[in-house]
């Protein structure tokens, strides 16, 4: 089977705006990413990590780094200040080198941002 790139999105909220919550929900999220999709650290290509606006007491990254992502290129962002948005928010998009097809692929909702997936891309309700 031929690899390609795939994206693979996921989020969570932080319990607090501290360097530790922030760290700790990303970790979680990351991990269980790569065990719902079966990925090595070599199969990462990229991974862009964003929080909501009212998440800045450290950069997401940080946990990559941590569980040992040392050479996926890491970019860290604000989400849009969209009224209603969920708060507390940390969103992932993964690119990986896969030979899954798109289907197969999991993305991964944790704690007040499980129901993202059904509200739309920004969060919000959907028109």
């Amino acid at each position: 089977m031929t690899v390609v790139c795939r994206g693979v999105r996921g989020a969570t909220t932080a319990d607090a705006n501290t360097k530790e919550a922030i760290v700790a929900a990303t970790r979680e999220l990351l991990e269980a990413l790569v065990d719902a999709n079966h990925l090595l650290p070599d199969q990462i290509a990229a991974a862009w990590l964003t929080t909501s606006p009212d998440l800045n007491a450290e950069f997401p990254a940080v946990s990559a780094r941590q569980i040992g992502w040392e050479h996926v290129a890491l970019l860290c962002g604000h989400e849009m200040n969209v009224p209603d948005a969920v708060k507390k928010c940390i969103r992932v998009m993964l690119l990986v080198n896969t030979d899954r097809k798109p289907e197969e692929i999991n993305n991964v909702y944790l704690r007040g941002a499980k129901g993202l997936r059904e509200r739309g891309v920004t969060g919000g309700p959907r028109p």
